[in-house]
Parts: structure tokens; C-alpha cells; sequence
């Protein structure tokens, strides 16, 4: 893979691989930026000591409305990293630093680590894949329940309600009026429930189909939290992909039972029908969200479609 200039990585970035100690003082390392989504600048950094994955949080996201989140999230993706890793190592690249706005991490070859999110757009879904990331899931989940140290590493409700309960929830009861009871009494509870370590974006674009099992990119909503919202975020995927390519929307809701039904066989922090009832009730909420929220999925654009979700999700919220 060729590599850019020294000139094209920024300064800061490049002053915080040398505080890190991961460049020397007269490296001059070229990169070569990647697909990072609407929250972060990414690059693949060829050091002396080989790539690695450079992420450098933006404060304010790349969507059309106006959506602004804090940098310092940063901090807590690395911690999301390390915590996830030492409950369930391979689950997550391995976090090498943190520094100056930047994280630095393992970087892993597309070959070997295809985005989820791609093998679904092309009809690809596998039930046993789906399966592995539910039990991926709630290992993390249950690692990190009830776990004092965990929850004082993780005060970050002003960034998880900034990033994912306003975006999504706020805002669309803004659109919405007659919900607007409703989905507030859901950001309510889901800001005050607070069980285990949260990775807040759970979504197939954030998933690597790696060679022994799911990877899990992207935590920079990392909150102590509601269980019930990572489960929730991933399933309303696999639901909505069933508009995005509708030849395989059998196999979507086989790997959206299969994920399901994994997740609920690892939960043993809690009573099974408290944590579902609470999925339940979010999961109509985020597909709504994921139409008329801050940030609407970019394959739903038909308005048919929208109108579709609309009518489905809005009962069901209430």
C-alpha cells in the first residue's frame, strides 16, 4: 500500500506518535488516509516498527445538521479498547497509545479483516457470523457488570447523551410530536441505567469479519451504561438492511435471531426479561432515529421506504 507524504499527516498527529514514543525524533513517517465515517480523521501510519491505525476525533461530525460532540472521547475509545481486550483478547485492534487527541492502534489488513457491513451489502449474511458477534457482545457486557473500577473509568454521560441519545432520540422527537413523550421517557431511562460498559455503536460498518471472530472498531461512544443499547443499535441494522437489499432479507432476520438468541445465552447479569423489555422498547426508537434523526442511514433515501419504517416504528414506540 503506498504512503503519503509526511507533509499530508498533520502536525499534531505527528507530534503525537513522538510523544508516544512511536516515532523518533527524526522520523518523518508518510500515511495514507482511510474510510473513517462522519466522526474521525483516519490514517494508516507507516512507522519504522510498521503500520498502525491513527484515529484523531473531530469535534464536530460530517453530517447535514449541525451535530458537535467532544474530542475527549478520544481518551475513552482507548479505554473501551483496553477493557474490551482484556475481557475477550482479538475482540478489538490492539490499542498501542493515546496522545494528544490521537489513538493509536493496531492496524489489520483488509484482506484478512473485511468490513461486515460491505459482505451484507452484497447478500453475504452469515447466521453463525451474527451469532459469534452476539456472544462477543455480552462477554464484554458481562466482564465489565457491576464492576465499580469500570464505572468510574467511564463517566462519560455528557459525551453518550451528546453523540447518541440527542442525535438520535432528542432530535427525532423534535420531528415527531406525538412521540415526543415517549422517546424522551426512553432517553431518560437509558441515561440513568447504568449496568456494564457500553460500546454505544454497535453497527456493521464498525464490525470486522476477522479469522477467529468479530472485531469490534469505533468506541468512541464508550459510556457505563444500559447493556440494552448496544443490542438494540445492532439489530436495528440488521432490520434496515432488509431495505437496502431486500433479495437477502431472509438471511438478515435469520442473523438477527441468531445474534439475538446468542446475546440472551451469554446475559447472566441481570433478569433475561428486564434486559429484553428494555431492547424492545429501543429498537423501534433507533429505527425511527435512523430516518429522521441527525444522522439517517445514507441507503434509505426512497421516501416510500422512509414512510415504511415511519409507520412501523411509530406504533411500536408507542
Amino acid at each position: 500500500m503506498g504512503g503519503r507524504s509526511a507533509a499530508s499527516l498533520p502536525s499534531e498527529v505527528l507530534s503525537a506518535l513522538k510523544t508516544a514514543g512511536l516515532a523518533g525524533a527524526a522520523e518523518s513517517p508518510g500515511g495514507e488516509p482511510l474510510a473513517g465515517g462522519v466522526s474521525s480523521d483516519i490514517w494508516r501510519v507507516d512507522l519504522a516498527r510498521g503500520p498502525v491505525c491513527v484515529k484523531r476525533a473531530l469535534s464536530r461530525l460530517r453530517v447535514a445538521q449541525t451535530w458537535e460532540a467532544p474530542v475527549e472521547r478520544n481518551i475513552y475509545e482507548y479505554r473501551w479498547l483496553q477493557t474490551a481486550t482484556a475481557a475477550l483478547p482479538g475482540c478489538t485492534p490492539m490499542p498501542i497509545a493515546q496522545a494528544k487527541g490521537v489513538l493509536v492502534m493496531e492496524y489489520l489488513e483488509p484482506a484478512q479483516h473485511p468490513v461486515w457491513k460491505a459482505l451484507l451489502r452484497q447478500g453475504k449474511a452469515d447466521p453463525e457470523f451474527a451469532a459469534s458477534v452476539g456472544r462477543s457482545l455480552a462477554r464484554i457486557h458481562a466482564a465489565t457488570a457491576d464492576q465499580a473500577s469500570v464505572r468510574d473509568a467511564f463517566s462519560t454521560d455528557a459525551i453518550f447523551f451528546a453523540i447518541r441519545l440527542e442525535p438520535y432520540l432528542v432530535a427525532t422527537s423534535k420531528v415527531h410530536p406525538a412521540l415526543e413523550y415517549a422517546l424522551l421517557s426512553l432517553v431518560e431511562r437509558t441515561a440513568k441505567t447504568r449496568l456494564c460498559l457500553v460500546h454505544g455503536d454497535v453497527s456493521p460498518k464498525n464490525i470486522l469479519v476477522g479469522p477467529r471472530g468479530p472485531v469490534f472498531l469505533d468506541a468512541e461512544c464508550a459510556w457505563y451504561g444500559d447493556p440494552a443499547f448496544d443490542l438494540a443499535f445492532c439489530l436495528n441494522h440488521l432490520l434496515l438492511k432488509c431495505l437496502w437489499t431486500p433479495g437477502a432479507s431472509g438471511l438478515f432476520l435469520d442473523c438477527f435471531g441468531a445474534l439475538k438468541d446468542s446475546y440472551f445465552a451469554a446475559a447472566d447479569w441481570e433478569e433475561a426479561a428486564e434486559l429484553e423489555s428494555r431492547t424492545a422498547s429501543l429498537l423501534p426508537a433507533l429505527l425511527l432515529a435512523r430516518i429522521d434523526g441527525k444522522s439517517p442511514v445514507e441507503y434509505v433515501t426512497d421516501e416510500a421506504q422512509k414512510e415504511l419504517v415511519r409507520c412501523m416504528a411509530s406504533p411500536l414506540i408507542l
